[in-house]
């Protein structure tokens, strides 16, 4: 047969096969079941760029990390949003990102920045702390404690409900804290600590919300009987917010003592093979802009990373934001997650 005669086969051939067009007209986010943003900002991103937003939301931060290491091949969307420090090390050793240095992270403190190849963007930050019923403390003339370690004595025994760090992403973090705190070799190890909570009567239980609507104290709690719980340093805040009439001063209070909390910093990532590589980027940069920064308070209840974002009202009147979190390397945690996490269990649910 001539080359004549092969052109036609050649050209069904070529015109048969898949196209792989770029689509720059949308972009898609993949990210966890938590993700909230006002309508209007999302509008706002859309009108400046012509670029439709569609959100993809891919179970908790955990589970939304795995999937897309699963389809690294063929990406679920173009962006990932609401990986964090607890998971990032898992994510970039998978290389499922590509690096993207956004112009906006000039007014992003460093400290937040935890990846200097800026495969991923930091975009929002919260505290784990501990929470308390700031009535039941003030009736029984019981002073706050200062440190985990005063968790332990016989002041707070029956007093103090957490979360299971294999179910629940505050527990981790907390159990994270203690980490940071007593350490993990040595005469007294954070499951040593742990012991002595649990000899001091500390509840545990499987979720955030078991927790702060089932077994915390504040007004409004029918059953609950724990005034400690851990919660976040935003919840007295949220309280505030969302109760009708709004009380003059905060119910509850946030335990922001050096030490005592865990930052938990959400980043977003350019996803290596997406579709839309430039609409991409124009997002990474939106969610650093004051619009979508100041939009994320009120809607996922914790703090924008920008610093000259303003806080709404409520934020500014009724948080505390700890100067001193609890650090643990983002790279130590994933290497040592599973075995933490299967000690704790060993210690505190046998």
């Amino acid at each position: 047969m001539s080359l004549r005669n092969l052109l036609p086969l050649f050209l069904m051939l070529i015109l048969s096969l898949p196209v792989l067009a770029q689509d720059n007209e949308t972009v898609v986010v993949v990210t966890h079941d938590s993700f909230a943003i006002s309508e209007d900002v999302l509008l706002q991103f859309e009108d400046e760029t012509g670029i439709t937003v569609e959100i993809l939301r891919s179970g908790d931060a955990g589970q939304m990390v795995n999937q897309s290491i699963l389809s690294k091949n063929n990406p679920l969307g173009d962006v990932l949003y609401g990986v964090d420090n607890t998971f990032l090390s898992r994510a970039l050793d998978a290389d499922i990102f590509v690096p993207y240095e956004s112009p906006a992270l000039e007014f992003v403190a460093e400290d937040l920045q935890l990846d200097d190849q800026y495969r991923v963007t930091p975009i929002d930050f919260g505290d784990v702390c501990l929470n308390y019923d700031v009535a039941y403390f003030a009736d029984n003339g019981l002073d706050l404690p200062e440190s985990l370690a005063d968790l332990a004595e016989s002041d707070y025994a029956d007093l103090l409900v957490v979360e299971n760090p294999a179910t629940s992403s505050p527990g981790l973090a907390f159990m994270l804290a203690t980490i940071a705190e007593f350490g993990t070799e040595g005469d007294y190890t954070f499951l040593e600590y742990w012991d002595e909570l649990r000899e001091n009567g500390v509840l545990v239980v499987d979720g955030w919300s078991e927790a702060y609507y089932g077994e915390f104290s504040a007004p409004g709690r029918d059953t609950g009987t724990r005034p400690l719980v851990v919660s976040y340093a935003s919840s007295p805040p949220v309280e505030v917010y969302f109760s009708d009439p709004a009380p003059e001063e905060a119910v509850t209070g946030a335990i922001v003592a050096d030490n005592m909390c865990f930052r938990q910093i959400e980043f977003v990532g350019v996803l290596d093979g997406a579709n839309n590589i430039d609409g991409a980027q124009q997002f990474v940069d939106f969610m650093l802009s004051k619009t979508f920064q100041e939009d994320i308070p009120l809607n996922m209840f914790v703090f924008p990373v920008l610093e000259d974002a303003e806080l709404p009202e409520v934020f500014v009147e009724f948080v505390a934001i700890p100067e001193n979190p609890a650090i643990v390397d983002y790279e130590l945690i994933d290497e040592n997650r599973e075995e933490w996490i299967q000690s704790w269990t060993e210690v505190m649910l046998r």
